[in-house]
């Protein structure tokens, strides 16, 4: 046993090294560093981007909104993807333990008794020549393996390499619940103005039909002005009832991402000036965006377990020992259990090697290291990703705003043209229709303007969520780091 422990110090297989960060230096090939401005506009503050920022683990109160911080820590609270993996990583833990159990002896107690009765015709078993007798046997078994080749730290290393893949994945379902109960209010903010414009517009148009209509009997306007504008007003009906499908279905989608059934969903309502843009946006480094993002994580985890399997697959072609002792007293009665003469005890070693097993065990190395080198190029392939999420969010908030200032620009022209028109028909220079022409472009301009500023909210949640949440800053997570 004390050889067994010296030369237990030794694990075949390949040491896990975490793999080194990519080296670049920035996200994009044009770094930004600040967005442009819109003036006077809900969502249209500049936004700086501070390279090595550190990412707060409550991200969404910098919107500075108490309506959506309660729904986001409700969903935290209740949402039953988030709980499902949760469980999962319960149960990763739980099998970490049960494999760990291989390190120490195996301790089994056991108590046998029988009634039986020898046939005549041979030796009886009992020394006093009986041939029906009682038989009581309690002992003890201990049994261990000593860890030689390092087949049980292996094994071990494996399926805790898998406990961490398994919280990283709940990580990465709690930052995306998050993110997507963001999305969604911005989504819904943004649809109730839509729907606010659209049915200013239906108004206008159903005006316009009106008013040609009594134009065409007094022989002002033609049939043809008429079917135009009848033509015109059907197109922007058609386009309201897709508008309330999609806020119903919006309520629905916050309601289940809180937990609560869709007949049980709070109508509250949102609105885009009712939410903060944030003005200083955190940016980690390159060099650490590896080591905050959960899937980047999860997928360097895989890569561990796989490295392990290795050991495992080459420690299984090696020979294998298993140290026993056991020790107990059989009697005919229970009252002469344990006196002198009924006690008994062995020790043994056993030592087993594969000599022929079909190539199984070779062929499952190769297939370990092999499944190693998948488990490397998906790594690879996770961060490339990762690192075009924050390319592409970067990339997007810019031009968020750049489309956001043109389409203000927009706005704040044809409320000018609206103006005009309303002062010319007051004057009499211009007749009603020029007017309602005015008014109907001011609508889809702000209808724009809308979809605009609902852009430049929802893809500043989508940079955080491609920065990796700010996970590592919440107690919760923090602490669950700690312990391990």
């Amino acid at each position: 046993m004390l050889a067994s422990s010296l030369v237990a110090g030794c694990a075949v297989g390949p040491d896990f090294h975490r793999p080194a960060a990519p080296e670049v230096s920035d996200y994009t090939a044009h770094p930004v560093t600040t967005t442009v401005a819109t003036e006077n506009v809900a969502g249209g503050d500049a936004q700086r981007f501070a390279s090595g920022g550190d990412i707060p683990g409550d991200w969404w109160t910098l919107f500075h909104s108490r309506p959506l911080n309660d729904l986001i820590e409700q969903s935290l609270a209740n949402n039953h993807d988030l709980k499902a993996a949760q469980a999962a990583l319960t149960v990763a833990r739980e099998n970490v333990l049960a494999q760990r159990g291989t390190y120490y002896p195996s301790v089994v107690a056991d108590f046998s008794a029988s009634r039986q009765r020898q046939s005549g015709t041979i030796s009886p078993t009992p020394n006093s020549n009986t041939f029906q007798y009682n038989l009581f046997t309690p002992q003890v078994s201990v049994s261990y393996a000593p860890d030689i080749f390092g087949l049980n730290r292996r094994t071990v290393e494996s399926v805790q390499a898998q406990e961490q893949a398994v919280r990283f994945q709940m990580i990465a379902t709690q930052i995306t619940l998050s993110t997507n109960v963001v999305a969604a209010a911005v989504q819904l903010a943004s649809l109730q103005e839509q729907v606010a414009a659209t049915r200013e517009l239906v108004d206008i148009n159903a005006h316009m039909v009106q008013i040609l209509r009594e134009q065409s009997t007094k022989g002002y306007a033609s049939g043809l002005d008429l079917a135009a504008q009848e033509s015109q007003l059907a197109q922007v009906n058609a386009t309201l009832p897709p508008l309330l499908k999609q806020v119903e279905q919006q309520r629905d989608l916050l309601a289940v991402l809180v937990g609560r059934y869709p007949s049980q969903r709070s109508d509250q309502s949102f609105d885009l000036a009712g939410l903060q843009l944030p003005q200083e946006l955190p940016v980690s480094l390159p060099s650490t965006l590896v080591a905050q993002r959960p899937d980047v994580l999860q997928a360097e985890a895989n890569m561990h377990a796989a490295s392990a399997q290795i050991g495992v697959a080459i420690a299984n072609r090696l020979p294998n020992i298993t140290l026993s002792a056991n020790t107990g007293s059989t009697a005919l009665a229970m009252d002469q259990l344990f006196k002198s003469g009924t006690g008994f005890w062995g020790i043994g070693a056993d030592i087993t090697a594969p000599i022929f097993q079909g190539g199984t065990l070779l062929h499952q190395e190769r297939a370990a290291k092999a499944a190693y080198v998948e488990a490397a190029e998906q790594y690879r392939s996770t961060v490339m990703g990762a690192f075009q999420n924050v390319a592409d969010s970067l990339v997007a908030l810019d031009q968020d705003a750049a489309g956001l200032k043109a389409s203000a620009a927009a706005a704040d022209a044809a409320k000018r043209t609206l103006d005009l028109s309303q002062r010319q028909w007051k004057a009499g220079y211009a007749d009603y229709l020029s007017l309602l022409n005015a008014e109907q472009s001011y609508q889809q301009a702000r209808i724009n303007l809308v979809l605009a500023q609902a852009s430049r909210y929802a893809d500043t949640a989508a940079l955080f969520q491609a920065l990796g949440g700010g996970w590592w800053n919440r107690a919760d997570l923090a602490q669950d780091k700690n312990e391990k």
